[in-house]
């Protein structure tokens, strides 16, 4: 029983690592996805060209319908601000959707493989309690095989971290330039 619980736990970090290689290559392409229209917002204010027009949810619709709502059917300054934080917020929102999956892993990863190692251990020295230290090495492999699953849950955390503190740097640089977007909207929709 031991032994399948021990097994069970390394299934399971093998699918906290496959859920956080599916998440890294998800919020790669979405970040790559939000700089182009953030850079594309930036470009067409800068050049004062029309808005880009982008589809229904992605992040560029969001800045430019928060405008479209609340700074052009108004001359208030105080209308303009409030529609440039609400943006914002709905567009932070978006960025860190799904992150809290990748700190879960961060935090769990570790705790599971410690599991998994001691019911390794666990069933290793059930194993010697009913037959005896009749075979030394076999002793060894089962510790080792213990072992392994604090090796790949820390393993995974370490990884999980860098990344998730990777995605957290991304994330405040867009945040950044779209606020960069969003003063230069209110500006223009000032003057």
């Amino acid at each position: 029983m031991m032994l399948f619980l021990h097994d069970a736990s390394l299934y399971l970090l093998y699918l906290a690592l496959a859920l956080a290689l599916f998440l890294v290559i998800e919020r790669s392409i979405f970040y790559t996805h939000v700089n182009r229209q953030i850079q594309s917002l930036l470009h067409a204010l800068h050049v004062h060209s029309p808005l880009p027009d982008f589809k229904s949810g992605d992040v560029g619709a969001m800045v430019v319908a928060a405008f479209a709502h609340g700074v052009r059917h108004s001359a208030s300054q105080k209308v303009a601000d409030d529609a440039a934080e609400q943006a914002y917020i709905r567009v932070q929102h978006k960025l860190n959707q799904r992150l809290w999956m990748l700190d879960t892993i961060v935090t769990a990863a570790p705790l599971l493989g410690l599991l998994g190692t001691i019911l390794g251990i666990f069933d290793t020295f059930t194993a010697l309690a009913k037959s005896g230290i009749s075979d030394p090495q076999g002793v060894s492999a089962g510790i080792g095989t213990a072992l392994l699953a604090t090796a790949i849950g820390i393993g995974a955390a370490l990884i999980c971290v860098v990344i998730y503190n990777a995605f957290l740097a991304w994330i405040e640089r867009l945040g950044d330039e779209t606020k960069l977007v969003l003063l230069e909207m209110s500006k223009q929709s000032m003057a």
